[in-house]
């Protein structure tokens, strides 16, 4: 009995080191929003389905890494990062000035831009900040259309709520408790057709907001950013990615 418990210990040691692995195996610890579809979102299977996960898997697959996604909410994601919660955040980040005081970025795996959705029958038809005054516009927090949407409609007199997640603005734009949402463009766009009744129209894209998507490293871990541009590359020159953005998009989102 003695013997099996000294097994056991050693057993439990020898797989929390990675003994138990196969040889020259390595993981990549992701962090994710898991609710940002059509790039992240719970699958039946308990896993996750999406843009970003299959990207993450096609650079995994290059890099001869596992993918192990992380589920964190948005607020946290970055601070996570940097607590080594997980190494490296691959969930539709753009690049801005105030991040990269944090982070390191890649090359870009995507761009995209900002729009405005609107309930049908809104008295809103401009984009102009001037429009919004006393309107109530929702955004997420802690994102760049939240961070639009108070230095620009804010400004001009609106009412900017934030919310944990855009699926929480959505629903209040639906009950009428919004009088716009500001969004990326692709999910917005994914959560209007989900929403097909009738209940919002697209305002129109938001110019000057066009940026760069990037996945997010810690600071100075130069050696696994280096790797993850190989990786983006490679992807490209292969057709692994323009297939994947195909089957989501129908059109190249690089």
């Amino acid at each position: 009995m003695k013997k099996l418990k000294i097994f056991t210990a050693w057993l439990a040691l020898a797989c929390g080191l990675g003994l138990g692995a196969p040889a020259g195996a390595e993981t990549l610890r992701i962090g994710l929003e898991a609710a940002y579809p059509p790039f992240s979102a719970p699958s039946a299977n308990g896993g996750y389905v999406g843009f970003d996960i299959d990207i993450s898997n096609a650079l995994c697959k290059q890099m001869k890494v596992e993918c192990v996604f992380v589920a964190q909410d948005w607020d946290g994601i970055i601070p996570a990062l940097m607590a080594r919660k997980f190494d490296a955040i691959i969930s539709s980040m753009a690049v801005t000035a105030e991040r990269a005081k944090q982070v390191d970025f890649t090359e870009h795996y995507y761009r995209t831009s900002m729009s405005v959705a609107v309930l049908r029958d809104s008295e809103l038809k401009s984009l102009d900040a001037a429009a919004f005054k006393d309107k109530v516009v929702g955004a997420q927090s802690s994102s760049t259309p939240g961070m639009y949407a108070e230095d620009v409609y804010g400004k001009a007199g609106a009412e900017v709520r934030l919310y944990p997640t855009a699926d929480e603005a959505g629903s209040d734009l639906i009950s009428g408790r919004l009088d716009a949402l500001v969004h990326d463009k692709y999910p917005l766009i994914e959560w209007m057709r989900k929403h097909s009744h009738d209940c919002c129209k697209l305002l129109g894209d938001l110019p000057g907001t066009q940026g760069d998507i990037a996945i997010a490293v810690r600071q100075g871990d130069d050696a696994l950013r280096g790797r993850l541009n190989q990786a983006i590359q490679a992807i490209r020159a292969d057709g692994s990615y323009q297939r994947i953005s195909q089957r989501y998009f129908g059109l190249d989102i690089y």
